[in-house]
């Protein structure tokens, strides 16, 4: 079976796996799209997992306060690299943390990370977390969060 180039690019933009990676996974999966993405998204959590024991020295502080001014969280994640501290997953990835914790009301980090994901929840946080290590290579880590009712 031959793997198109627009194949490998549709898929690179939606990964962010690494082309020889989604060259093989299209291969292993006779073209079809979808099971390459799974081949890909569990390589990349097996990667994330690997990383996980690397430290964190970089990262930012997120906030979120709904439109009604009476619920608000901020969240600090933690990363390897100010340079991904910077990419757009990351910043995507804290904003939307903040403002899950703003709407779910966790009561701790562990439970947090548990959580389904309020925009799919078929999804947890844990995965979204190893969903931006897998595409930015580095440890990503929820350090804290802080949740704020009127």
């Amino acid at each position: 079976m031959k793997i198109s180039i627009t194949q490998i690019k549709k898929l690179r933009s939606e990964t962010g796996a690494g082309i020889n990676d989604i060259k093989s996974a299209l291969e292993e999966a006779k073209g079809d799209e979808t099971k390459a993405k799974e081949q890909l998204r569990k390589k990349g959590f097996e990667k994330a997992d690997k990383k996980a024991s690397r430290e964190i020295k970089a990262g930012r502080v997120f906030s979120y306060v709904h439109h009604s001014g009476t619920v608000g969280a901020m969240i600090t994640l933690g990363c390897e690299t100010d340079f991904v501290a910077k990419t757009d997953e990351f910043q995507l990835l804290g904003r939307e943390l903040a403002m899950q914790a703003a709407s779910m009301k966790p009561e701790n980090k562990e439970e947090f990370l548990k959580q389904d994901y309020i925009r799919d929840p078929q999804k947890t946080i844990e995965t979204l977390i190893k969903e931006v290590i897998a595409k930015t290579g580095e440890n990503c880590q929820l350090l804290d969060f802080k949740r704020f009712e009127v």
